[in-house]
């Protein structure tokens, strides 16, 4: 039995904040469509208080840019980047072009073609999220993408120096300074300046997130990706400090940011609530941790491991830290999550910065039907078929019957003209 010891807001109050951000964007999107550059400047303008003579940055800006990140900084990036790429890498090596001849002479297969051109939105605001580049930009480049195009917002009118190299050093044909709902718009319908892409990934605020919602179909997206979501599974062997210090770690990227804990042990339920006030106490993004916790945080009690695993899995976080005596059982069993962490001495931090696996993962219920961002994402799998003449003769005859028990008739008679074209020999 599950006992609630600390709920979050309701699903009401969560689909109200929802329907007032789609209304914004849904405005600043037809804009956009409407007058092209023109909308883009007015709402970068507005947002960001920025408008450049242009947004893109040319290479020898990009070069002077990169030059005055800090030794230090270039390295840690490129320490990041080799991890990410590795890992991509391995992926990548994992997809197959597939050739089968299932009947003789029918030849099936299929391909992977990557997308031909991708735009990835890199958040800045309050964090800029440095390490995005590596996972948007960097991995498409390893899918084999051709152009791959990246926004980031200036941060209180400064340029993002450390994202731009990051950018840069991922390997980026063009970097845009811009943000929000006006970057999402330029680049999956494009304007006078900025040339349209098939797909734009990456995560970002809960504009970003619906912009992309609101423009799949126009383009691909990777996925839907709203708030951070940090899950903690622990047991009596888990304790409270490391508990309170990863949920608040992912707390303190934005003020709807759940964070929930499930436990076997009420003692230690209660004892991570009290932590958590100490260390807000001290925690310098504490005025938006401690609203993400207060609004969004959950803590529940279960009298089993098994339960634990079923109220995880029910709940099918993005990020999911695995603090019990057998963490491999969760690896084994659970089928719901965005990404695993196993053991105490991985957390959530080394996901989202530098290990290798992406930080793009699936939010808000969609772990139950997706993964999250990777090689694969920006691969098309596409089929094809060649049949030789003896082959259509035989195979048509099915083909024929099966469309007329359908009643396509114009389906059959493509099936009957190889029949009779090619049956005579």
């Amino acid at each position: 039995m599950v006992k609630v010891i600390k709920a979050g807001k309701s699903q009401e109050e969560v689909v109200a904040n929802d329907t007032k951000v789609a209304e914004i964007v849904s405005g600043a999107l037809k804009d956009v469509e409407t007058r092209g550059d023109q909308a883009v400047r007015e709402l970068s303008e507005k947002f960001d208080k920025w408008s450049p003579e242009s947004f893109k940055l040319s290479e020898s800006e990009i070069k002077e840019i990169v030059a005055q990140v800090p030794d230090h900084v270039i390295e840690d990036i490129k320490f990041a980047q080799t991890n990410i790429k590795a890992f991509a890498e391995a992926q990548l090596a994992s997809l197959h072009d597939v050739e089968v001849e299932n009947i003789p002479g029918v030849i099936l297969g299929h391909k992977n073609i990557p997308v031909d051109s991708v735009g990835c939105y890199i958040p800045g605001g309050r964090y800029p999220m440095v390490a995005s580049a590596h996972m948007s930009v960097l991995t498409a480049k390893v899918a084999g993408v051709k152009r791959v195009i990246a926004c980031t917002p200036p941060i209180n009118g400064e340029i993002p120096k450390a994202t731009i190299a990051a950018m840069y050093l991922a390997g980026a044909d063009e970097i845009y300074l811009l943000g929000g709902i006006q970057a999402m718009g330029a680049m999956a319908i494009g304007t006078e300046t900025i040339e349209s892409v098939d797909m734009i990934v990456g995560p970002g605020n809960a504009f970003v997130a619906e912009a992309k919602r609101q423009l799949y179909g126009r383009v691909g997206i990777d996925l839907f990706a709203g708030p951070t979501e940090t899950l903690v599974v622990a047991d009596h062997t888990a304790d409270a400090e490391m508990i309170a210090t990863d949920l608040l770690g992912q707390g303190e990227h934005g003020p709807t940011s759940p964070g929930a804990l499930i436990t076997t042990s009420e003692e230690l339920a209660h004892e991570t609530i009290k932590e958590i006030a100490r260390q807000l106490e001290t925690l310098p993004t504490a005025d938006v941790a401690s609203v993400s916790w207060e609004d969004y945080g959950q803590v529940l009690v279960v009298d089993s491991i098994e339960e634990a695993r079923v109220e995880a899995d029910r709940m099918a976080y993005e990020h999911v830290e695995i603090l019990t005596e057998n963490p491999d059982y969760f690896l084994e069993n659970m089928t719901n999550y965005g990404c695993l962490f196993l053991g105490p001495e991985t957390n959530v931090a080394y996901g989202d910065k530098v290990i290798g696996t992406n930080h793009t993962l699936p939010t808000k219920g969609a772990a139950r039907y997706t993964g999250g961002l990777w090689v694969g994402k920006f691969i098309k799998t596409v089929t094809y078929q060649k049949v030789t003449p003896e082959a259509t003769a035989y195979i048509g005859e099915y083909a024929a019957r099966l469309c007329r028990l359908e009643n396509f008739e114009g389906h059959a008679r493509q099936a009957d003209l190889r029949v009779s074209r090619y049956g005579k020999n």
